[in-house]
């Protein structure tokens, strides 16, 4: 493989063949110095969960549309013991959309995004969680953690706003970095980046809303990991990879799995200060409902292992999320512990994932 490329991988990491050569044609970019793939790596338009630097030149097209989509990780005004499965998933069954929820925008600016507070389709969630396992209770007190606490953790980007930039950038070549059509990138960018935050926080307002309790949330770590960062004279482009130059970060399972709190190692340099952002797909979505449907009906398939249940009204959005359709979290936070890249501070229980 180009010297040029890192895989962050180890023996139970599986990587298709098709997403190893897309790294090679990212690699043979003009400009490129290095491409890192992280161990939730999987093929797309272009690779998910890649991490490329850059010098002098910027490529829009490697982040994709979704500018500034992440993990948004919130301590709710609600305690774990008044958390009820049952009344939850009535409360939140009976909401067709998050658009039809209004609890206002509490920022001053008037929004570019039409439908702030909406999660999205996909692979995005909203998702109330607990602290099921404390590895370095340190830092879970740091982060004003307890195991008192019911969590929110939204996964959701700009929406719509970022299509719109991506469409006007829409340069394939690369822009030049010092030239006037970069500045103007970067700013559209780094404005979707803030307004991608904001949506998730008021995501888990109007969530908290329709369940009857005051919507103050509090957060606790937030990630995006479809950005693009200037460090020591490079331009790293994240695609579907965290960035490991802040502190802790939220890395979720399926559904059906757990989630993650982890400490970035002391040495990330070389896989591009980035982290993996999940655990990416081992399937792709128009293979999963004929994977599954002799194994679960409409109703089964809304549960799962760990005996958390699914709000969601499209059946086949179910099916190509199911948990079998990604790779295992923990091979993934493995490789990356294995290489010294992060450290596990935690693991959340998944209580009720939502997809409205």
């Amino acid at each position: 493989m180009d010297k040029k490329i890192t895989l962050i991988t180890n023996e139970k990491c599986w990587m298709e063949q098709d997403a190893r050569t897309q790294l090679e044609g990212l690699a043979a970019l003009p400009g490129v110095v290095r491409v890192v793939g992280l161990p939730d790596l999987h093929p797309g338009k272009t690779p998910v969960g890649v991490a490329a630097e850059t010098k002098e030149i910027i490529y829009p097209h490697l982040l994709g549309s979704d500018i500034g989509c992440g993990m948004s990780l919130f301590v709710t005004g609600c305690s774990v013991k008044k958390y009820k499965k049952e009344r939850f998933f009535a409360k939140l069954y009976g909401v067709r959309s998050l658009r039809d929820v209004d609890v206002g925008n509490p920022y001053p600016e008037e929004s570019p995004i039409e439908d702030l507070g909406t999660i999205g389709g996909g692979n995005h969630f909203a998702e109330f969680q607990k602290l099921e396992d404390i590895r370095d209770e340190d830092a879970c007190r740091a982060l004003g953690l307890g195991k008192e606490n019911l969590l929110l953790l939204v996964h959701s980007g700009s929406r719509g706003y970022g299509k719109r930039i991506m469409d006007a950038f829409s340069d394939y070549g690369g822009l030049e970095a010092n030239g006037e059509r970069a500045a103007a990138y970067l700013a559209a960018h780094d404005d979707a980046l803030l307004w991608a935050e904001r949506n998730r926080f008021v995501v888990a307002r109007k969530l908290m809303h329709v369940l009857g309790f005051a919507p103050e949330t509090e957060t606790v770590i937030d990630c995006p990991h479809n950005f693009l960062q200037r460090h020591n004279g490079v331009y790293i482009h994240r695609k579907g990879a965290t960035g490991a130059l802040g502190g802790p970060v939220v890395i979720p399972g399926s559904r059906g799995a757990f989630s993650y709190i982890v400490a970035p190692g002391e040495h990330t340099a070389f896989a591009a200060h980035s982290l993996a952002h999940g655990a990416g797909r081992k399937w792709m979505r128009s293979q999963c409902k004929g994977r599954l449907k002799n194994k679960y009906g409409r109703d089964a398939i809304a549960e799962t292992r760990l005996g958390s249940k699914s709000v969601c009204h499209d059946a086949d959005l179910l099916y190509e999320e199911a948990p079998e359709a990604y790779k295992p979290i923990e091979h993934v936070i493995d490789a990356m512990v294995q290489s010294g890249l992060c450290r596990v501070i935690a693991t959340l229980r998944p209580l009720l994932t939502v997809k409205l």
